[in-house]
């Protein structure tokens, strides 16, 4: 059934105030080459049973699935335990809204609270707010609240942050007056360049943003750039894509960061298209961050009783408090993806957090040195210090007949870094997870062998 929420006389009262007497006049700004004319050309209804049949057939063709996966680039293939799907499935967890009325949502504002505590200390922040989308709408989040605090508009980003996150921030900075970035390119480690940005932050910079690991593998050397950026009142913004980096490299708040982001996937579900992620943010515990922060934030308390409890103590979007105070249009969190990550970090712990980083960066190492002893793959960036991500320069062959040879043996061997930088044609960036045997590794090398040689 159609939904019509509104009758005709109603349509033409809108209409009115508009100015316009026809529904059409509504999408005059849009192309008429661009509109689509005429009856939708999809099949006829099907029955449940045929629909289910229909699907697994069409489910059936999805061979990248049943591939050996070295892809990575900000989505990880960590293990997501089994027992973390059946706490989601709890209904008061799945069906829950956002927690207004505390007194009904005390599992969820629970939850919450252990969320914000586990992103703090992950990211080395005492203040972490209950999630934002992704890592991307994280970064842009940022960038707007460090303009917010020093009333600065110049932004300088190293292009070692995720190209999802740069261009998500330059849409955000796009509609916003007076404001300017600023792309810094990498160094050579394939990390931020550290001299460049220092030579660039002035006075009239409002924040430098960097990628930590970056998005081509390397670590970037924080505590010279948090210092160089103090000196002239701007913040250091710095954007994590694999949170088991951190459980071996210390934390960037520790090094002097002043806003943290990060996206969360890794620990909360596998890749699925891309999406969908949770994004992190911890800042520092000053009473301006906290009125500056988007989204929400859960806070301990007590009742009547003095039993403890919890509460959204803040959430700063214009249903809330006055429209020119909000600090983002972000009204929600991710609260499903935001309890995953805190249930599979629950059942790791501190030290098998460490464990899986520790495999990660193992394998990682073993499986670089390989593929870099191969006759036809170098190492772009030999002296960058990578945790489970690295980057392979093809000598004499590009990259996509060489993604094609291995996909032919059903591995995907990662992420073309020509998608992202013309000058990076030949490059691919590799990941690897705890979940890759020492059998995937050696398949991978010696089907990268026989492809460069053949």
């Amino acid at each position: 059934m159609r939904y019509l929420p509104h009758t005709e006389a109603e349509i033409r009262e809108m209409l009115a105030v508009c100015g316009l007497t026809e529904l059409d006049q509504l999408f005059d700004s849009i192309p008429s080459e661009a509109r689509f004319d005429g009856p939708l050309q999809v099949p006829e209804a099907l029955g449940e049973a045929r629909l289910m049949r229909h699907v697994q057939t069409i489910s059936e063709r999805n061979q990248a699935a049943r591939m050996l996966s070295f892809l990575g680039c900000g989505n990880y293939a960590h293990h997501i335990p089994p027992a973390v799907d059946q706490l989601l499935l709890r209904s008061e967890f799945y069906t829950a809204y956002t927690p207004y009325q505390p007194e009904v949502a005390q599992g969820t504002l629970l939850a919450i609270w252990e969320f914000q505590t586990m992103v703090s200390e992950l990211l080395g922040l005492p203040l972490a707010n209950a999630s934002l989308y992704d890592g991307a709408s994280a970064t842009a989040e940022a960038v707007l609240m460090a303009q917010r605090l020093t009333k600065r508009r110049r932004v300088l980003m190293s292009e070692c942050v995720h190209p999802h996150y740069r261009e998500t921030t330059a849409s955000y900075l796009a509609g916003a007056e007076d404001s300017t970035l600023s792309q810094v390119p990498v160094g050579t480690q394939g990390s931020a360049d550290i001299v460049t940005l220092q030579n660039l932050v002035e006075s009239d910079v409002a924040c430098v943003v960097v990628g930590y690991p970056s998005y081509l593998g390397p670590l970037t050397d924080l505590e010279a750039l948090a210092e160089s950026c103090h000196q002239v009142g701007a913040l250091l913004v710095v954007a994590v894509v694999e949170p088991y980096a951190l459980a071996l490299a210390r934390s960037p708040g520790s090094l002097g960061a002043d806003i943290v982001v990060g996206e969360g996937q890794a620990l909360a579900c596998p890749p699925q298209y891309g999406g969908p992620g949770v994004g992190l943010l911890a800042c520092r515990h000053e009473r301006k961050y906290l009125q500056q922060l988007p989204g929400r934030v859960c806070g301990e308390t007590v009742d009547l009783d003095g039993k403890r409890g919890f509460v959204l103590t803040l959430s700063t979007r214009e249903q809330h408090i006055r429209r020119e105070r909000a600090t983002s249009n972000i009204c929600t969190n991710q609260g499903l993806l935001a309890l995953a990550m805190t249930i599979r970090l629950a059942l790791l712990g501190k030290s098998g957090f460490v464990q899986v980083a520790e495999q990660c960066l193992a394998k990682a190492q073993y499986l670089r040195q390989a593929l870099t002893g191969l006759d036809g793959i170098e190492d772009p960036h030999p002296e960058g210090v990578v945790f489970n991500e690295f980057s392979i320069r093809l000598r004499s062959l590009d990259s996509q007949s060489f993604l094609s040879r291995l996909e032919a043996q059903e591995i995907l061997a990662g992420v073309p870094l020509g998608t992202f930088d013309s000058k990076r044609a030949n490059q691919i960036l590799v990941a690897v997870t705890e979940q890759h045997t020492r059998d995937d590794l050696d398949r991978f090398v010696q089907s990268a062998r026989s492809a460069t040689q053949s």
